[in-house]
């Protein structure tokens, strides 16, 4: 019997090429945990992104709550452009008479959704007639006289005596105030708005000249135009001086 020492080593026999799958047995178990260490800390950088990506995926929702965010803008209407005083055109001989005419324009700016009207109002100088003389205080051109019903008249109808009328058009036709519209024969009625159709007597009392019914963000354009007719042989017969009327426009949103 052989006593074997145990601290020797014992001898191991290893068969031709097995050191060989030995040591890539050793390789692979190397890589598998180089792996297993990178997928490791790609799972926990994948991790990491989605907390902070989407926190509430991992946050349970305590409640929620809606409201509104309100802000009001007001409405801004006047006159772009205002009216300036007229010149008529040209003098008038008071004995053998003739015709005079004037204009003025103005212009509304408006962000009202339904629109405005206009009102003109001739001043009351104390007279029954809107032209008064500056020198003599002279009535002698009266008011126009051939309103129907108060309301303008197709063409201007001449009297005996020398007369201021008035009338309105727009540069877009339907902000022109019915009344200044007409039909071809009558005003008050019909769509068309022609340049000296449709006379007006001048009033104390507001009358409607404009009528528009929605915005005019961009500016709408009105023409007032005036005349004045003096008959041969007149009665009375005007002073020879200068005479005025004056007019105030006001404007309303609808």
């Amino acid at each position: 019997m052989k006593l074997i020492n145990k601290k020797q080593p014992v001898p191991v026999e290893i068969a031709n090429g097995s050191w060989y799958n030995t040591y890539m047995n050793k390789e692979a178990i190397v890589m598998l945990r180089k792996h297993s260490i990178f997928t490791a800390l790609l799972l926990l950088v994948s991790l990491l992104t989605y907390i902070c990506m989407e926190p509430l995926a991992i946050r349970a929702q305590e409640d929620t709550s809606t409201f509104t965010i309100n802000q009001t803008i007001t409405q801004e209407s006047s006159f772009l452009v205002e009216p300036t005083d007229v010149t008529m055109s040209g003098t008038i001989p008071g004995l053998t008479g003739g015709t005079a005419l004037g204009s003025t324009q103005f212009v509304v700016l408006s962000n009202n959704a339904t629109g405005y009207y206009v009102d003109i109002a001739y001043e009351d100088n104390g007279t029954e007639q809107a032209m008064l003389g500056h020198i003599t205080n002279s009535e002698a051109i009266r008011d126009y006289g051939g309103d129907v019903a108060g309301e303008p008249s197709f063409g201007f109808t001449a009297s005996t005596s020398a007369q201021f009328a008035y009338s309105v058009t727009s540069s877009t036709t339907a902000d022109t105030d019915q009344s200044f519209r007409h039909d071809g024969a009558t005003c008050n009625t019909g769509s068309n708005d022609t340049v000296n159709t449709c006379w007006k007597e001048p009033t104390v009392s507001a009358f409607r000249i404009v009528d528009r019914s929605t915005a005019a963000v961009n500016g709408a354009t009105s023409t007032v135009e005036f005349r004045v007719t003096v008959p041969s042989g007149a009665v009375p017969v005007p002073t020879a001086e200068p005479y005025t009327a004056t007019a105030t426009i006001s404007l309303y949103v609808q």
